[in-house]
């Protein structure tokens, strides 16, 4: 999907392979997606200013693609990772590897979308330990995951889309406790399944050259505030991943006794996908989606995790 499709609300392209039976039902989930995508530009002036300002940067009327996008979930029955995975997998996307971070105590799964070259993004969908919290972040969390609010999580999709919250307004209290000790599970608390970020796929820009290094010293120029936890350029192991990302936009928030305060929200990440060394014989419009290194990377990740800590 080309986010200059998803920010007009239009149906976007849908030139990807799907069962029959999804086939059929195929707008669903670009209405769900669009509709997802509405929510988070009205809640990231950021990603919006961005966005026009690589259109400006682009041919007339080429599109932007969405590498990815990224949600986040509590590991507890019914809101994890298959509470709004199931979304994508009913409807094509497939599950691939499996990704742990330890000191932030978190695993993520990531889906392929249907097609080889598909225009839809890839999904990331990562899940809070909650176990291995202490006694009182898991007592905060199973606060609002159990009890009436046990079965919320059946309509991830629905709060994803509208940015209702399936556990209602949150406790300033408990709030404080989490951010105390789980950014991650602060962050989840007050946002719930709204989309975390989106991933612009550099390398499928066709007006801009300068891949992703280039586009970092573009924003930096401009005064976007960047995550440079662990340096601005976050680079995989094999060099064929390279991510930036923005800092986090924060957002107003109405507890559950009436304050109001300013909490992180979400941002926006790019990504580069270097061709393999296998297909590097191909040049120029021969080198498709597949042809270039897939998947994700831990440290990068772990590193991208951070820009919803350092929003401002």
């Amino acid at each position: 999907m080309s986010v200059s499709a998803a920010m007009n609300g239009s149906e976007g392209p849908h030139a990807f392979a799907l069962s029959p039976q999804a086939a059929a039902v195929a707008p669903l989930l670009q209405s769900f997606i669009n509709q997802v995508l509405r929510r988070y530009w009205d809640r990231t002036p950021t990603a919006v200013t961005l966005m026009g300002l690589l259109q400006s940067l682009e041919a007339p009327g080429a599109p932007i693609y969405f590498d990815h996008l990224a949600f986040r979930t509590y590991g507890v029955d019914g809101f994890g990772i298959d509470s709004i995975s199931r979304v994508f997998t009913d409807f094509g996307y497939t599950q691939r590897d499996e990704l742990h971070f330890p000191a932030k105590k978190l695993r993520a799964l990531w889906f392929a979308p249907p097609g080889q070259d598909s225009m839809l993004p890839r999904v990331f969908i990562s899940e809070l330990k909650v176990n291995e919290l202490s006694p009182q972040a898991q007592a905060v969390i199973n606060k609002y995951t159990g009890g009436m609010n046990q079965a919320a999580g059946r309509y991830a999709a629905l709060c994803a889309a509208t940015g209702a919250l399936p556990w209602g307004h949150a406790q300033v209290a408990d709030f404080d406790t989490l951010s105390r000790e789980s950014e991650y599970a602060a962050w989840t608390l007050v946002n719930g399944y709204s989309l975390n970020h989106t991933t612009v796929s550099v390398h499928r820009l066709q007006g801009f050259r300068g891949g992703i290094e280039g586009l970092n010293d573009e924003l930096l120029k401009r005064g976007f505030a960047m995550n440079d936890d662990g340096g601005l350029l976050k680079v995989s192991p094999d060099g064929g991943l390279r991510q930036s990302s923005t800092v986090a936009d924060r957002v107003l928030f109405t507890f559950a006794n009436g304050e109001t305060r300013s909490v992180p929200g979400a941002y926006i990440e790019f990504a580069e996908r270097l061709v393999l060394p296998q297909f590097e014989h191909l040049k120029g419009a021969a080198v498709e989606e597949h042809h270039r290194r897939d998947g994700f990377e831990v440290g990068n990740a772990d590193k991208i995790f951070s820009s919803t800590a350092l929003a401002r």
